[in-house]
């Protein structure tokens, strides 16, 4: 494909000075528009404003200067046909067969704290998108390129005469994502001005771009792929990799449940080690050496090849202690570089950097023919929010264990039952199909810690059975939602055993 005239008009001008040159040394005429068109011109490229091609200012600020046919025509015209040939003709229509255009930075502009709406509709694009799809719509003739990165492949594509058909094709459908995900971005930021906005829009719209293809899914026979919100810069998607082999599905949703559960904490240094997306140890330390040493040793035989997240930097001296220890990935919000210098020994272990994130996201479950929508699980309940039922309250170290239990049982499949210290856990039982079952395998897991412990429930108890359990293996306090038609069956229990217990009032069902 020869490329004889090419339209430039870009937001990001990264790299565009230098496109031009290219485009210039190959023979190709530019046209442009506003601040593009001075950045090529001020480097001594030839340029021709796109006000001389349709013999009109631009005008109303710059709203309206590329909504013209001879610009459109130039784009949107099928080459091979006789009619659209002879319609050029006619009305004096030079052919563009290359357009480099990226749109207004909505999505900046709206990130601002004090962003008004005036503002945010000024930097809706109109022209952009228009040329944008006009270009992608006809690929067959026109190159569409959205993208800065890709500008040094068109050149040599252009230098070797490979910008083939199949190229195009596929810039054209990067292009419409381009677009897609612009006007995805404008009716979200919309929806939120309307009425005050809704935690559940009316309309859900999905656009998210392709971070990377994984080996395969939860199993080898399943295929898989990781996926980032492009208005997102913070979380799993946005974090960094800086060692290791590269990440699995599985991997992936390990990490969102250590990060979720590690970030419980803002105050005091803590770490959660998970696996199959169950806390198997999580602690709390006056270091991150030392909270990740006591999450560890809660349960060092489920924390083997597990998924370790901390809150605060990974240091030498942690890296040091988590070097023996076999671990698919450790997650810290920075690793220093003597810590990099440590794990970076290990060939296989990921080291990952994550980055806060900007904003709490919706959570999304897949089912077959739709999807379902929730707001994150953030209710943070504290002892002010609990209600004392037993005959005995509980003491200081008891609402201090109980707290820091609260936090982690939410992170727990639920049926969910924990027992911990102050802070550090002893047993946890997750996924069981009665609570029962659930706070046997916690009891048993915790051994003789399980005496002096408190047990956290992420729902209320059925029966007075798991507080009988609690009772015989020397559980001293128990903090759950209540709402039991048979509340007064496990409150009975638990004065029988000199048990403290508080309602919260929140349940934390976690299904998956």
């Amino acid at each position: 494909m020869t490329i004889k005239r090419a339209l430039i008009s870009v937001s990001d001008k990264t790299g565009v000075v230098e496109f031009a040159r290219g485009l210039h040394e190959l023979g190709v005429e530019i046209v442009s528009t506003g601040g593009t068109m001075k950045a090529i011109a001020a480097a001594g490229i030839p340029v021709i404003s796109v006000s001389d091609v349709t013999g009109f200012p631009e005008m109303m600020d710059g709203r309206v200067k590329t909504l013209h046919p001879k610009i459109h025509g130039g784009i949107l015209a099928i080459r091979d046909n006789p009619e659209h040939v002879k319609a050029m003709e006619e009305h004096g229509i030079t052919g563009i067969d290359l357009v480099a255009v990226n749109l207004y930075p909505f999505r900046q502009t709206i990130a601002k704290p004090d962003v008004t709406l005036a503002e945010a509709i000024e930097n809706i694009d109109i022209g952009g998108p228009s040329m944008v799809r006009a270009a992608a719509k006809n690929y067959k003739y026109v190159t569409i390129v959205v993208d800065p990165s890709q500008y040094g492949e068109i050149l040599e594509r252009i230098k070797t005469d490979t910008l083939t058909e199949e190229f195009r094709l596929k810039l054209s459908q990067k292009a419409f994502l381009h677009t897609g995900l612009y006007d995805c971005a404008i009716a979200d930021y919309l929806e939120k001005q309307v009425d005050g906005g809704s935690d559940m829009p009316d309309v859900f719209s999905l656009a998210y771009t392709k971070i990377q293809d994984l080996r395969y899914g939860e199993n080898p026979h399943q295929k898989a792929a990781f996926y980032k919100d492009p208005e997102e810069t913070g979380g799993i998607a946005a974090a960094k990799q800086l060692h290791g082999k590269e990440l699995s599905y599985n991997n992936i949703v390990d990490m969102e449940a250590a990060w979720d559960l590690a970030m419980e904490w803002k105050d005091t240094p803590a770490c959660a080690i998970i696996k199959h997306t169950n806390p198997c140890g999580t602690a709390l330390g006056a270091t991150a050496k030392e909270a990740f040493q006591r999450a560890f040793e809660a349960d060092s035989t489920s924390a083997y090849g597990g998924i370790v997240a901390m809150n605060r930097e990974c240091d030498k001296e942690t890296a040091e202690a988590m070097k023996p220890i076999f671990f698919e990935v450790v997650m810290a919000p920075k690793f220093s570089e003597e810590a990099l210098a440590v794990l970076g020994t290990k060939k296989n272990i990921r080291l990952i950097e994550v980055p806060e994130l900007s904003k709490p996201e919706l959570q999304i479950k897949k089912v077959s023919g739709g999807c379902l929508l929730q707001t994150p699980d953030d209710s943070a309940e504290t002892r002010e929010d609990c209600q004392v039922v037993t005959d005995r309250a509980p003491t200081e170290d008891e609402w201090a264990a109980m707290e820091f239990a609260w936090k982690i049982v939410k992170h727990v499949k639920s049926n969910a039952i924990v027992l911990t210290g102050k802070d550090v856990t002893y047993g946890v039982g997750a996924g069981q199909m009665n609570r029962v079952g659930s706070a046997k395998i916690a009891i048993e897991e915790a051994g003789e810690k399980a005496k002096g412990s408190v047990m956290a429930s992420d729902a209320f108890f059925p029966f007075g059975d798991t507080i009988e359990a609690a009772g015989k293996a020397g559980i001293t306090a128990v903090i759950q939602p209540g709402g039991s038609i048979r509340d007064q069956e496990s409150i009975d229990m638990a004065n029988k055993y000199g048990i403290a217990m508080v309602f919260t009032g929140h349940r934390h069902f976690r299904h998956g």
